[in-house]
């Protein structure tokens, strides 16, 4: 795992769209169908604008899988990730084949379909983010490691609930849907490659925990340190509580 340090999220947002085009670029000269999990949440924002943005990519290759959504949620609601992906990501871009987790259906038929789509090849590339429990996904702590499954159905915990309120998605606390599918931590890890986009201060202690604090479930993420091509961008914000000597840091990209 690498940890890179950027002095803000906008030269953060730009580097690691940087590094994520490069590695489509790569995949795309090698293979037919680059298969790709996108994450969601307002930490994404700025990466996913300058990913989309970056020339050079043929998008119509990429298949996309769906790293989390809320139970019952429609897909009209600002919150719903599906709409998130779809207007930020997949209609901006002219993806076409794109594995949404519908919110609106049976959980555990979706679960069971899309798992199966996702299971059916490896997946290149992951995106993710690291939440402010440190949750991975929507995993959080304490998180299932051993699961097999690829998607799970799980309770949100209050802290998870709080960020989603403060972040702006809903209008209260009990607005905020208290189960969502969630990809698992074990499929997560099985991406061959996962670049972490983690700005602000408000992710600080979630960092520190989950980078340089014990492995285990209570802190979700901590299982990317046992990736072995994972890449963490972090700016001077949310890597603040952590110990220097393990940073690489970076000056504005």
């Amino acid at each position: 795992m690498q940890i890179r340090v950027f002095p803000d999220k906008d030269s953060l947002s730009r580097a690691a769209a940087n590094h994520a085009a490069g590695s489509l670029r790569s995949l795309l000269r090698e293979k037919t169908v680059v298969r790709l999990v996108a994450a969601t949440g307002a930490s994404q924002f700025e990466f996913l604008d300058a990913l989309t943005s970056t020339p050079g990519i043929d998008w119509s290759r990429l298949e996309v899988f769906h790293l989390d959504e809320y139970v019952g949620l429609p897909i009209t609601h600002p919150a719903s990730f599906r709409k998130y992906l779809l207007e930020r990501l997949i209609n901006k871009t002219g993806i076409e084949n794109f594995h949404g987790l519908n919110g609106e259906l049976d959980p555990q038929t979706v679960i069971r379909d899309v798992g199966r789509e996702i299971l059916a090849s490896s997946v290149d590339l992951a995106f993710v983010g690291i939440g402010e429990n440190g949750h991975l996904a929507f995993n959080d702590p304490p998180a299932n490691f051993d699961t097999e499954e690829p998607y799970l159905v799980v309770e949100l915990d209050e802290a998870c609930r709080r960020q989603q309120l403060n972040e702006g998605w809903f209008p209260n606390l009990d607005a905020v849907p208290p189960k969502a599918i969630s990809m698992s931590v074990r499929q997560i890890l099985r991406a061959k490659e996962i670049v972490a986009v983690v700005p602000d201060a408000r992710k600080a202690s979630a960092v520190r925990d989950c980078l340089q604090g014990e492995i285990n479930p209570l802190a979700p993420a901590s299982i990317l340190r046992r990736h072995l091509n994972t890449t963490i961008y972090l700016d001077n914000a949310s890597a603040s509580l952590l110990e220097q000597p393990t940073l690489t840091r970076f000056g504005a990209a």
